[in-house]
């Protein structure tokens, strides 16, 4: 490379240079060469070419639109039956919460003083109160369990105190009588005062209940007083197999009807199909998804439009996909997705002319287009074939001068940038924006980007370090953590070489660092062996933490004497008694009397125990469970007795075990669980838990551990003839 009177001859600034003058030259010449032709045939070209891509955008245009209306129907229909699913499965809850309440009144009436009821009072219309009424004939002062059910009276307060759901909820005694809540008491009194009577027992939502004898749904009907059209979710209470109650709650669907019929617009309209084929809401007034008199309302299923009664038939079992069909007599796209808790589902409906309209306003938008563009063209060849001679002198001399100025401007800038950034070296410095870099133009835009570049890069260093230093400072803790907890349950193994009555063994394997699983075992006195087994509500850190103040308080209950209900008692009033997080623990709690085999064990809301007879193989013990540890203070317990024998075996376990999931989100479940159990029932108590969790390895592959997964086996081997002897 040569400077010959400030020009760099070979540089950069000379390549820039003749690249111009030969773009231009070349631009010249073929400009020149194909002017005429192209003034002749473009018009033709552009049209013919206009008319391909008219096709072409109608085609794409319709494939477009039904693919993306494919994709967002499918999303709405899913979405809006979820979430109207989602109303009902929540006043499932609620009701499944009466009914495990009022269970525990009957199952322990004796822990249950009388409390007191009231008429409905006008003065308390617009309040949410408690309210007792009965049938015709039923004298409420002779009923035998008014006094208990009242015990229900804040827990249904509350719950619907804090529901947007329910209109009330409720607890029919057998006898006749019904306490409920709501805040329409001013309907249940005449204008002398007087109080309604209410026939109880002869209402469909008891009768249902009590003929299904497991909780139910009922069908769209009238409340008895307000009219308004509502569902019903009840279930009965029974007490040693005999009938005491029916619990529920009451849902007004005012609320759905008036969103469905809002639905309705020059889109589409969604509509409500209930279990019986019928079309229970819709905006439409007619035609064959039009909302009818129930008793006149034809079943879709049996409809004439087999394409139709098809789509509803599959749509009240599982999600549909995009279907094109007729709806009085014209072509409508449908999609449908059940709602599981009721059996219904929810239909997506959008007129196949709606998806046309966007195609067609395209089409004429660029029609008018092109043919403007098409004028314009015709007019602007003309008037640039007389000034083309004048203009390419003109283009040559400017060029020619521009090349120069625009090489020195942007090999200039260039040389400065390339000196500065060779002249870096070392963290602490960053190239900086100057003056000679302001260019206006993509020059400076470099400058500036390599600026942010040196600065983000010294910032994402010093983050980095920061960070990486606070991964390996919680990395540390969470280590620490983890050998913690490992440290306070049982680990040395055999855990008492110096006891042959029995061999036992337990593992708990966490899903993060840290748990809420916990086993424990331990000698309460020289013949009475306490087993554990919990699972506490939650995951991670808080879960240990809580994990971990519930063994503590757990065994200093057992290692204070009493019998596993007392154990259990004990630890909830202690739980309950400092509670503020709500969390709570599963427990299942066996003392095992090591000289006679006899077995006495409580289970608070835990799974199952496994029980193994001496050659026999591993079956469920499905034992009574109370409450979880921590719901509510003031639970009891019970508590019952087995008798082991010589080789008899005990499995417990968390829910980790039953409920680890594979990729397929399918369960492993019970039945897996006994099979692996029973692959070597007379396997030592550590050769036991390896198959198990073999065979959840196997089963759940390479899918994410979800839960905390606890095991513990015992083998109860009696007293050996020397210590009988002796």
């Amino acid at each position: 490379m040569k400077i010959i009177h400030g020009i760099k001859i070979g540089g950069l600034q000379q390549k820039i240079f003749n690249l111009i003058l030969i773009f231009i030259a070349a631009l010249i010449l073929v400009y020149t060469a194909v002017a005429a032709y192209q003034q002749k045939n473009l018009t033709t070209i552009v049209k013919e070419a206009g008319e391909q891509q008219q096709q072409a955008i109608a085609a794409a245009s319709e494939e477009t639109m039904e693919a993306v209306l494919d994709t967002s129907m499918l999303r709405t229909t899913a979405l809006q039956a979820y979430i109207a699913d989602d109303l009902f499965a929540d006043v499932r809850t609620d009701v499944m919460t009466l009914q495990a309440f009022a269970e525990e009144l009957f199952n322990h009436e004796e822990n249950f003083s009388e409390h007191p009821y009231a008429a409905p009072d006008p003065a308390n219309d617009g309040i949410p109160s408690v309210q007792m009424q009965h049938e015709h004939a039923v004298d409420p002062a002779d009923s035998r369990s008014m006094g208990l059910v009242a015990n229900m009276s804040e827990i249904m307060l509350a719950m619907y105190e804090n529901s947007d759901k329910l209109s009330s909820c409720f607890v029919a005694t057998a006898d006749g009588c019904i306490l409920f809540v709501d805040d329409r008491a001013g309907s249940y009194v005449s204008e002398t005062g007087e109080i309604y009577s209410f026939e109880v027992r002869q209402r469909p939502w008891y009768r249902q209940a009590v003929q299904a004898g497991e909780l139910i749904f009922t069908g769209v009907e009238q409340d008895a007083f307000t009219l308004i059209p509502g569902l019903v979710c009840a279930a009965p209470v029974y007490h040693n197999g005999e009938l005491v109650a029916v619990v529920g709650a009451d849902i007004f669907l005012t609320s759905i009807s008036e969103y469905v019929r809002n639905t309705a617009s020059q889109n589409g309209y969604l509509c409500v199909i209930d279990d019986k084929g019928q079309v229970l809401f819709s905006p439409r007034e007619e035609g064959v998804l039009a909302v009818g008199l129930s008793k006149q309302t034809e079943d879709l299923r049996d409809s004439e439009n087999r394409a139709l009664a098809d789509f509803v038939t599959r749509a009240l079992r599982e999600r549909t996909g995009l279907e094109l069909i007729e709806i009085d007599g014209k072509p409508c796209y449908l999609s449908g997705a059940p709602m599981e808790t009721l059996g219904w589902t929810v239909l997506s409906v959008v007129e196949q002319e709606v998806t046309r309209q966007p195609t067609e306003a395209m089409l004429a938008q660029y029609e008018q287009i092109n043919a403007d563009a098409v004028s314009q063209y015709e007019k602007g060849a003309k008037a640039s074939v007389s000034m083309v001679l004048l203009l390419t002198a003109v283009v040559v001399l400017l060029a020619v001068t521009g090349a120069l100025i625009l090489a020195s401007r942007v090999v200039k800038p260039l040389e400065h940038m390339t000196k500065r950034i060779n002249a870096l070296s070392g963290s602490d410095q960053t190239f900086e924006m100057e003056d000679v870099y302001r260019t206006d133009d993509e020059i400076e835009i470099l400058a500036d980007s390599f600026a942010t570049l040196s600065r983000r890069t010294r910032d994402y260093i010093e983050e980095n370090t920061r960070i990486t230093a606070e991964k390996e400072r919680l990395g540390a803790e969470l280590s620490l953590a983890t050998r913690i907890q490992a440290a306070m349950m049982p680990h040395i193994y055999p855990a008492f070489p110096d006891r042959s009555e029995f061999d036992i063994y337990a593992t708990m394997d966490p899903a993060k660092e840290v748990g809420g699983d916990f086993y424990d075992f331990f000698l309460v006195d020289d013949d009475h062996l306490c087993m554990v087994m919990a699972d506490v509500s939650g995951k991670g850190v808080p879960a240990a933490l809580f994990m971990m103040a519930s063994k503590i308080i757990l065994q200093s209950c057992a290692m204070l004497g009493g019998s596993p209900a007392e154990i259990l008692t004990k630890t909830n009033q202690a739980i309950c008694s400092n509670n503020q997080e709500e969390m709570f623990v599963t427990v299942w709690v066996g003392i095992l009397e090591l000289s006679t085999g006899k077995l006495t064990a409580a289970n608070a809301g835990h799974e199952y125990p496994v029980f193994c007879r001496s050659g026999n193989t591993y079956e469920l013990f499905r034992d009574r469970h109370g409450l979880v540890i921590g719901a509510m203070s003031g639970a009891k317990y019970k508590e019952y007795e087995i008798q082991l024998k010589k080789g008899d075996r005990l499995f417990v376990y968390t829910d980790g075990v039953p409920e680890a999931t594979n990729a397929d989100q399918e369960l492993f479940g019970t039945e897996r669980m006994l099979k692996a159990l029973n692959t070597q029932p007379d396997a030592a108590p550590t050769q036991i838990l390896k198959n198990v969790r073999a065979a959840v390895d196997a089963f759940v592959q390479n899918a994410e551990q979800f839960d905390d997964l606890t095991m513990l086996c015992m083998e109860y081997r009696g007293k050996s003839e020397e210590s009988e002897e002796t």
